[in-house]
């Protein structure tokens, strides 16, 4: 296995720490089958022909430049679908072949829910606290259990285990399963929480973001859409991690802007570091909740980029994902990496220009092509999991997933050898596809260093 090394401009010194983006591959079921209510790129998709092929290699690209830019870069790979044992369980039998046949005939859209690769927004894997914010000095995951949807609420426990063959050593990394998968607990993972500090080593304050509250009927919601995250599962997750109160903030979406398409807070706002760069309709209650981060990060001043309607109109936002972003710190500033919708929507252009202008952290935008994810309703920021490590934490995970050249070139002759360029809904009752897509996840595995992650690869 290769072994990632730093460059000089990566070098680490003891006890500092950086952030790892750990980006989700595109797994070659990548298909659009319009599943994702209140997702209105998703929607308006629904049923087009997909290309599982530049999907994974756009998203490779993505992580290619940023790792060039000296960023602590690794690669998440993709779950097995179609899902079989999922079909089993639901009582299908036979061959795989027979089973695919029947749910086909059946029902298509149970096909299609159990083929999706949606586990490519691994922004929704899990909830990251990093070592200086827990109480055992260990970095925290708790996988989500996506309960909002069936076809996503497939990936919990594949996602724990995932995790746990990446982060292996418990002396460094502590693993949580998935909330129970009841409308109460609803978890949809690092989308609805951002991580403000002094520096990533550095202790900070976890906002956790939530659409409503499951155990309140009186309580504000939206009404067209449903809200995804609940109070009760970010408090669930705050405990387990041992998070202290005072480091700790909870706050609501606003309801209007889930009606508008922001399923998701990070489709609304994205942090790092001190900066917390966000939409004026972004927050239900927006002046308590800045006055309260402002005192729980105490010496450290949060510094806010508020961007407003009349400067971005809400479906603008929504429709470019400017907010979807990454923001990552680079050299003496912050880079904000944006999909190319971004440049093509004139109000955020425009917006972008004049961010570039004024005198603010953010010092460099840099434009992606990410369509293919873009058109299922995932941008950047909905393709990385952000997880703050020391030098030797990094040293102490799993090697196999760093992206250095040579596994970018290795995987990106891995994508042209098993994805197919074309795939319509009707496809995924292909038995082929089945094949072709366990060959693929079985190669990946001996190629990051896994070992035997899926169920295929237990079955007689």
């Amino acid at each position: 296995m290769e072994t990632y090394n730093p460059t000089p401009n990566q070098s680490l010194h003891p006890g500092v720490c950086r952030e790892l983006n750990l980006d989700g591959l595109v797994g070659p079921t990548h298909n659009y089958a319009g599943l994702a209510r209140g997702n209105l790129a998703s929607d308006a998709n629904a049923n087009q022909v997909s290309n599982p092929k530049e999907a994974a290699l756009q998203g490779l690209a993505k992580m290619k430049a940023l790792a060039d830019r000296g960023l602590l870069q690794g690669v998440l790979p993709p779950q097995e679908r179609p899902h079989m044992p999922t079909l089993r369980r639901l009582g299908f039998r036979g061959t795989d072949k027979a089973m695919l046949a029947q749910v086909a005939k059946e029902s298509p859209e149970l096909l299609s829910a159990v083929s999706s690769a949606s586990s490519m927004w691994t922004a929704n894997a899990a909830t990251v606290s990093p070592a200086a914010d827990t109480p055992d000095h260990r970095v925290h995951f708790t996988a989500a259990n996506l309960g909002s949807s069936f076809h996503r609420s497939l990936e919990g426990a594949e996602t724990s285990r995932i995790l746990k063959s990446i982060f292996t050593d418990d002396a460094w990394f502590a693993h949580h399963p998935p909330l129970p998968s009841v409308p109460q607990f609803g978890d949809e993972g690092a989308a609805n929480h951002t991580r403000l500090c002094g520096g990533h080593g550095k202790p900070g304050v976890e906002l956790f973001v939530y659409g409503q509250m499951a155990f309140d009927s009186r309580a504000a919601r939206p009404q067209r859409y449903p809200a995804r995250q609940t109070l009760e599962a970010s408090q669930a997750v705050s405990r387990l991690h041992g998070l202290k109160p005072e480091r700790v903030a909870f706050a609501q979406q606003n309801p209007a802007a889930i009606d508008a398409g922001v399923f998701h807070n990070d489709v609304i706002a994205v942090g790092n570091e001190n900066l917390l760069f966000y939409h004026e309709l972004a927050f239900l209650n927006e002046e308590p909740l800045m006055a309260e981060l402002r005192e729980k990060l105490g010496d450290t001043p949060l510094e806010t980029i508020r961007v407003t309607n009349d400067q971005v109109p809400l479906a603008d936002a929504v429709s470019s994902y400017l907010f979807n972003s990454q923001l990552l710190s680079v050299g003496n500033g912050m880079l904000l990496v944006v999909p190319a919708e971004c440049r093509e929507t004139a109000s955020v252009n425009r917006y972008l220009d004049a961010l570039l202008a004024a005198d603010n952290p953010i010092t460099a935008i840099e434009t992606f092509d990410l369509r293919q994810s873009m058109r299922n309703g995932g941008g950047p920021a909905c393709l990385r999991l952000r997880v703050a490590l020391s030098e030797d934490a990094v040293a102490a995970m799993n090697q196999g997933v760093l992206l250095t050249d040579a596994l970018y070139e290795r995987l990106t002759a891995w994508v042209q050898g098993h994805y197919r360029e074309e795939l319509s809904v009707a496809d995924l009752a292909d038995p082929a596809l089945l094949e072709e897509s366990r060959h693929a996840l079985d190669e990946l595995t001996g190629i990051l260093g896994l070992g035997s992650i899926y169920d295929f690869q237990h079955e007689i």
